[in-house]
C-alpha cells in the first residue's frame, strides 16, 4: 500500500537498531503545468484556475513553477479554495514565484526546474502549453508518472509508444482532477 513502509535495519557501531515504521502522513501533491504566458481572459487561464480550485478542495498540494500564466492562475485557484501552493521557480529569488505560492523553492537552475515541477507530483496536469510544457510531459512519462492532458498536446508515436501511453486526454478541469486524483 502507497506510503506504509517495512521497518529496516540500521546497522551502527555496537549493534543494530530497528527503524520505526511510521505511515505516511504526507499529503498528496499533483503538479500542473502549462505556458507561463497566457492571459486572464484565456481559456487556458479559466481552466487552470478551476483545476486549482478542485485540487485544492480535493484537499491535494498544488505543484508549478510558480510563475505566471498557467502557474498562476492555478495557484490562484488553490490559494482562493485555502489550498496549499508549492512554487519551484527557476531562479535563485523566491522573491521572483507568484503571490499566491503559499511555499517557494528557488532552484537557480533555469529550465532544469522543470524536472523538480514533475518530480515532485505523483500526478500531472498538462493545461495548454507550449515547448517547456512539452519537456516537463517527456519528463514526467520519463518519471512513470500519469500525465492528464488538458487542450495541450496531443501526443502519438512509433511502436510501443504509438497509444502516447500514460497521457490521458480529458476536455473539463472536473475531468482532469477526477484523473489526476484516480491516478495517485
Amino acid at each position: 500500500m502507497k506510503g506504509e513502509s517495512e521497518p529496516r535495519r540500521h546497522e551502527q557501531q555496537g549493534g543494530s537498531v530497528e527503524a520505526h515504521p511510521l505511515p505516511s502522513e504526507r499529503t498528496r501533491q499533483i503538479a500542473v503545468i502549462g505556458s507561463g504566458r497566457c492571459d486572464e481572459e484565456s481559456e487556458a487561464w479559466r481552466l487552470a484556475e478551476e483545476v486549482g480550485q478542485r485540487l485544492a478542495k480535493a484537499g491535494v498540494v498544488l505543484v508549478c513553477g510558480g510563475g505566471g500564466g498557467v502557474m498562476e492562475a492555478a495557484s490562484r485557484g488553490a490559494a482562493q479554495a485555502g489550498g496549499t501552493v508549492i512554487g519551484i521557480v527557476p531562479s535563485n529569488s523566491p522573491a521572483d514565484a507568484n503571490p499566491h505560492c503559499t511555499h517557494v523553492v528557488s532552484t537557480g537552475i533555469g529550465y532544469a526546474r522543470n524536472l523538480a515541477v514533475v518530480a515532485s507530483g505523483e500526478a500531472v496536469i498538462a493545461v495548454s502549453g507550449e515547448w517547456g510544457t512539452l519537456s516537463e510531459i517527456g519528463h514526467a512519462r520519463q518519471l512513470d508518472r500519469t500525465v492528464i492532458a488538458l487542450r495541450s498536446w496531443a501526443l502519438r508515436g512509433e511502436g510501443p509508444m504509438e497509444s502516447a501511453p500514460g497521457i490521458v486526454p480529458v476536455a473539463s478541469a472536473e475531468e482532469a482532477v477526477a484523473a489526476a486524483l484516480d491516478a495517485v
